[in-house]
């Protein structure tokens, strides 16, 4: 490939591979400086004795989540929401489900378009299961990664109505595809957009459009993920079937979608806030008692228990598996193990999306260390993290950019440098809305599209050089002059002697947590290192055992591993507290998210 030496970007995208031992850390002093521990402001005497009935630690943590009354508490603890949800108040749902009635009715094939993420691989499941059970003819469309690329595409469209299909309902995808609802409605295929994702510009033409962040929408819960608001149709469905009086109106209980909801929710990292956590709370209890044969498989191969399922568990160790099909090949392999009801083809592809998840962690590895290479070198204080190489894999460029976010709390940008247009995934920080900067960028790319934190573009390699330019000029815009750190935010400060399983008891009242809710995180001050060591693959996670004079507590620091060499015998620790189930025994054990020097300012 020739490259022209004008332009450093694509100089980067055809040099040679660096050497797959990691590189030198070329950033400055001040962008490797540690971590910022913030704490929340001490609760205050009013709702300190309104909530008087739970224990100090707890009344502190409901008061840093905004839960000032006992009222307030409860009614979180229910996860219980203060709104309306009922689902024709979404904008474009009155026109969506009088659509989709009439296709039912009349039997006409359906489509459900789906994203091969978690997220459209479950809502594309939830939506098809829930069309089936209402009588429908509907089959599944996920696109190829690599293939097609994200979103509608206008020769997917054409083979559906070439197979007959009169209706295409995208799930999680379609809110920035104009040009793809113009060729629907000209060659004659009635299109429904289903998004959560941000609109830009120009709302899709489409038959309907559901998205309740377009404009003129006044649902108030506007962070649903695509499965939600797949949920909320097939809610919307079985409501208006609800109503009818004919032998045929059977309706199904929504609770056996539940699970799905919980799945595509947490692995897309959609905030465990207001209805998505009375949705999540509803999944998990749905989950620990489902009869789906895929999640059964797929807890066996992950050595996961259903009954004692969590979010974590999705997040940790059923996302990343169920994403592992799109990364590497098609995705059509999870939504098969979602819905299918054969114990020996569940099993199968159980362990196919095992393996394919290993295949996905090396090289996810090597692409990360590669990628870190090029976008450090020779840029010490970039604002901006940019890499891009042909040999990069569509697939896992933004499990890379993702690790450079969070080695180096910068925007991170890698992508696959392809013949004619480049194909990036980028992770952001809260600092730097990633797709806004991005819709400045607009007349430069193809096509764009994402959330606050994580986006997608394609842009012509011709137009690469401008667009790093004005990116770059962009992140000095908005980050120039900041203190760039990552903010460790503790609920409260601790003894050792207060941590107790009550209190872990307690805490359980705050699930499901995650995303937008988080565990509650302490921190102890000078605690005495009695023993350390590293552990696991290439030593990468850090295994203390601490004592603050009094009580004596385990801790494990996943990807703290580096800190032993120069570990101080006493330091403050900041942490969430579990229970660690070993041989039949319960213990309690910190989970380190950092450790420092006793002395070191917050």
């Amino acid at each position: 490939m020739k490259l022209h030496d004008t332009n450093r970007c694509k100089l980067q995208a055809g040099k040679s591979l660096p050497s797959p031992s990691p590189p030198p850390r070329l950033y400055s002093p001040s962008m490797t400086h540690k971590n910022r521990w913030l704490v929340q402001s001490r609760i205050t005497p009013e709702a300190d004795a309104a909530l008087i009935k739970y224990s100090s630690v707890l009344r502190q943590v409901l008061f840093n989540r905004g839960y000032a009354t006992e009222a307030q508490a409860e009614s979180f603890f229910r996860a219980q929401v203060d709104f309306d949800t009922n689902p024709f108040l979404i904008k474009g749902m009155d026109a969506a489900v009088t659509r989709i009635q009439s296709a039912l009715t009349a039997g006409e094939p359906i489509a459900v378009y789906g994203d091969y993420d978690v997220d459209g691989v479950t809502a594309t499941a939830l939506l098809v299961e829930a069309l089936q059970k209402l009588g429908g003819v509907v089959q599944p469309y996920i696109p190829n990664r690599f293939e097609e690329g994200y979103g509608l595409n206008n020769e997917a469209l054409t083979q559906l109505h070439s197979q007959g299909v009169k209706l295409v309902i995208t799930v999680d995808c379609g809110i920035r595809s104009p040009e793809e609802a113009r060729h629907a409605r000209a060659i004659g295929l009635d299109l429904i957009i289903s998004d959560h994702h941000e609109p830009a510009g120009e709302i899709p033409d489409a038959l309907a459009v559901v998205n309740p962040k377009q404009e003129g929408d006044t649902y108030p819960e506007k962070y649903l993920a695509g499965v939600g608001l797949a949920y909320k149709i097939a809610e919307a469905l079985v409501q208006e079937r609800g109503k009818r009086k004919e032998e045929d109106s059977f309706v199904f209980p929504l609770s056996s979608l539940l699970d799905l909801v919980a799945l595509g929710t947490v692995a897309d990292l959609a905030p465990l806030t207001g209805e998505n956590r009375a949705l999540v709370r509803k999944g998990l209890e749905q989950m620990r008692q489902t009869t789906r044969q895929g999640l059964f498989s797929l807890a066996a191969i992950a050595g996961v228990a259903m009954p004692k399922i969590t979010a974590g568990s999705i997040g940790f160790m059923f996302g990343p598996r169920l994403n592992a099909s799109g990364r590497l090949d098609k995705a059509i392999a999870s939504f098969n193990l979602l819905t299918t009801t054969s114990p020996q083809e569940a099993g199968t592809l159980a362990q196919q999306l095992d393996v394919q998840n290993r295949e996905r962690q090396v090289l996810t590895k090597e692409i990360q260390t590669q990628a870190e290479g090029l976008a450090l070198e020779g840029q010490k204080d970039s604002l901006l993290l940019f890499a891009i190489h042909p040999d990069f894999n569509h697939g896992v460029v933004g499990l890379a950019a993702s690790r450079l976010q969070e080695l180096y709390y910068r925007p991170a940008i890698v992508g696959n440098y392809g013949p004619e247009t480049t194909r990036c995934s980028c992770r952001s920080i809260p600092e730097f809305h990633i797709t806004r900067a991005l819709d400045e960028c607009a007349d430069l790319l193809v096509r764009h599209g994402g959330h606050a934190g994580a986006a997608g573009f394609t842009v012509r390699n011709e137009n690469i050089g401008a667009l790093t330019t004005r990116l770059g000029e962009i992140a000095k815009r908005e980050l120039e002059g900041r203190d760039l750190r990552h903010s460790l935010v503790a609920d409260v400060e601790v003894a050792f002697q207060s941590l107790t399983f009550d209190l872990v008891g307690q805490l359980n009242a705050l699930q499901p947590t995650g995303y937008g809710n988080p565990d509650a995180v302490f921190i102890s001050r000078g605690v005495q290192v009695k023993s350390s060591r590293a552990v696991g693959a290439d030593a990468r996670h850090l295994k203390l055992n601490l004592s603050d004079g009094k009580t004596t507590l385990d801790a494990i620091g996943f990807r703290l591993g580096g800190l032993l060499a120069n570990l101080p015998k006493v330091v403050d620790v900041l942490y969430t507290l579990e229970v660690n189930e070993y041989n039949g025994r319960s213990s309690l054990q910190l989970n380190l998210k950092d450790v420092k020097a006793v002395g070191v300012a917050d």
